[in-house]
């Protein structure tokens, strides 16, 4: 053991000294890796959701409560658990995946943890099957501590004890290293110039202790199967069926496995081992992609996601999902959704079938007296619309003067709304601005969400934008690619980075100035359907290519669309579009060209 140790030791001496190019290595030249180290982006925070064995996301203190750009996805260096597996391409998980999992989360859930960020490393076909044509995926990877950690934990880490009352860590347990002394990772080998974990040898030795134990993967033993029945994709009588055994149990412990709204969720049931979907009784959030529908299901993340619940179920709804009421430390989960005014209760929904329903509208109450959120315009007396039930949201019908500015397919569009102040007041804005020489590399790393200022490659002309997609690590060259949706205008492109600066905050506080538009009454198809293409083509030639200002009748509000690449994104006008010089709407005109049906 000893010799294999000073070999590691030699071999690292080595690898520095030809990283400095020390004497003999001066003229050295490193072999080209996939990795890049990750410098100065060390942060603490609290761990949301454990992935997998080998993989955490953890919220930024740094960043405020609620926010979704809070959470960020950290890989555990240099180690290996069992993989997932994908139920969509029929892939099982590996023996121990759910263990190593279980073990994480019963130790990290909710945990305060210290994270240093070591180095990012693009995805090959290794790590599974990417999309012909898709961007560069980046995985970051670092060490993660936890600095109060289980009382047998401590023990299993020796060495990152040691390392801690050196100096040479933050103060508690590796988490890399606690998974392996486990038996629920392999250390990966890297090759000799790609980047890795920090404290290396720290995690070879815990493998070899659990190597020496037969612990976990190491052991001749088969991991316990498990047969969960998945009741969130059987058909809705299955789930009517479950009904009377989870009516019989008062109060049922479960483990919230996902968010998938402000209100809704998957539970996992360890008593009668099944999944179900569960809804709050009477209480709703903001639907997709309307106001505080994001913090909503960030706040219900941070405070529920893999947590022990208990629940009381009152029925099933047609489509399968349970509802009834919920608690996490002897607190309705449903009070703090009201008390931050990102839920309103159901007034048609009988109250007296609730549990604890005098605390859900003392909670309703309290928000409203703040106008927190929801409740921000709210008048005594007024009934405040968040989208509760229907996905289509219908109001009195108002007309818009607009112009077309992109063109998606499928008969949606984005508008400029025409003669509006805001636009001449946002265009003078970005005339008057003087645009500076490209930033110096490293000094400005935009990311996904921020707004900048990015230079149009059709006529160079400066414009608001959002960073869609960005390189993981620090910026290196001036020719890296960024993705940009132009705010004002709907369209999106790739961009270098010399072509992208930095924006003055009251440039980028006004929204966006686009708003996306469906035609109304008809079915358009997609281009990636039979005569979508001359649909789009169609749709673009009587709109965009003419040049011509429109009357846009709008006839619903859809808020229930998601973020779908080339799709749009945020709360739809279903429009009747009219030139404002002839009385044949567009819709007409797409029924007449047969490029559409009626709905």
């Amino acid at each position: 053991m000893m010799e294999d140790e000073a070999k590691r030791k030699l071999k690292a001496a080595e690898l520095q000294c030809k990283k400095d190019r020390v004497k003999m290595w001066g003229n050295y030249v490193p072999p080209a890796t996939n990795s890049k180290a990750i410098h100065d982006q060390n942060f603490t925070g609290k761990v949301v959701e454990v992935v997998s064995g080998d993989c955490l996301i953890v919220a930024d203190d740094a960043v405020p409560f609620g926010s979704p750009a809070a959470e960020r996805r950290v890989c555990l260096s240099s180690i290996r658990s069992p993989k997932m597996g994908n139920p969509r391409r029929e892939e099982k998980p590996a023996p121990y995946t759910r263990e190593a999992r279980e073990f994480l989360r019963q130790r990290l859930i909710g945990k305060q943890v210290i994270v240093q960020m070591e180095y990012s490393r693009k995805v090959t076909q290794a790590d599974g099957p990417t999309t012909s044509g898709a961007a560069d995926r980046f995985m970051d990877f670092g060490s993660v501590f936890l600095p109060s950690p289980a009382k047998g934990d401590s023990d299993e880490v020796a060495a990152s004890s040691a390392a801690a009352i050196n100096g040479s860590q933050p103060v508690g347990v590796n988490i890399a290293e606690l998974v392996l002394a486990r038996g629920f990772g392999n250390v990966v080998r890297h090759r000799d110039f790609e980047e890795r974990s920090n404290h290396y040898d720290a995690l070879l030795a815990a493998e070899a202790r659990a190597l020496s134990g037969k612990k976990g993967i190491h052991s001749a033993k088969e991991s316990p199967a498990m047969h969960i029945t998945d009741l969130t994709v059987a058909a809705a009588k299955k789930a009517k069926d479950f009904l009377p055994s989870l009516q019989r149990i008062r109060r049922i412990p479960a483990v919230v496995e996902y968010v998938l709204s402000g209100h809704r969720f998957k539970l996992y049931i360890p008593k009668i081992t099944c999944s179900i979907a569960f809804s709050f009784s009477g209480v709703r959030c903001p639907g997709r992609g309307e106001p505080y529908s994001e913090e909503a299901i960030s706040v219900m993340r941070r405070r529920i996601m893999q947590r022990d619940v208990e629940i009381e179920v009152e029925t099933v709804d047609r489509t399968g999902t349970f509802l009834g009421s919920m608690w996490e430390s002897r607190t309705n989960v449903a009070t703090v959704l009201l008390e931050a005014g990102l839920a309103k209760m159901q007034t048609s929904f009988g109250a007296d079938r609730i549990a604890e329903a005098h605390l859900l509208e003392q909670a309703e109450r309290s928000a409203k007296n703040q106008k927190l959120k929801i409740w921000e315009n709210y008048v005594e007396g007024e009934e405040v619309s968040n989208g509760n039930t229907n996905t289509v949201e219908t109001r009195q019908k108002e007309t818009l003067k607009v112009v077309v500015t992109e063109v998606l397919g499928g008969g949606r569009f984005y508008v400029q709304s025409a003669g509006d102040q805001k636009v001449a007041s946002i265009q003078n804005q970005l005339a008057s601005l003087s645009i500076k020489d490209a930033p110096i590399i490293g000094s400005f790393n935009p990311k996904r969400g921020d707004i900048v200022l990015a230079q149009f490659s059709l006529d160079n002309s400066w414009n608001r934008a959002m960073i869609v997609t960005a390189p993981r690590a620090a910026v290196q060259s001036p020719d890296e690619k960024f993705e940009v949706f132009y705010i004002d205008y709907g369209n999106q492109e790739t961009v270098p980075y010399s072509a992208i600066r930095p924006i003055d905050p009251s440039v980028s506080a006004a929204p966006g100035l686009a708003q996306l538009c469906r035609l109304a009454y008809i079915k358009v198809p997609s281009l990636e359907e039979d005569f979508g293409a001359e649909a789009g083509e169609y749709l673009h030639t009587v709109t965009l290519g003419s040049g011509k200002e429109f009357k846009a009748v709008i006839e619903e509000r859809d808020t229930s669309g998601g973020k779908v690449k080339g799709q749009g994104t945020g709360t739809e006008f279903v429009i009747t579009l009219i030139a404002v010089d002839d009385e044949i709407s567009v819709n007409s005109a797409m029924l007449q060209k047969i490029v559409a049906c009626d709905l």
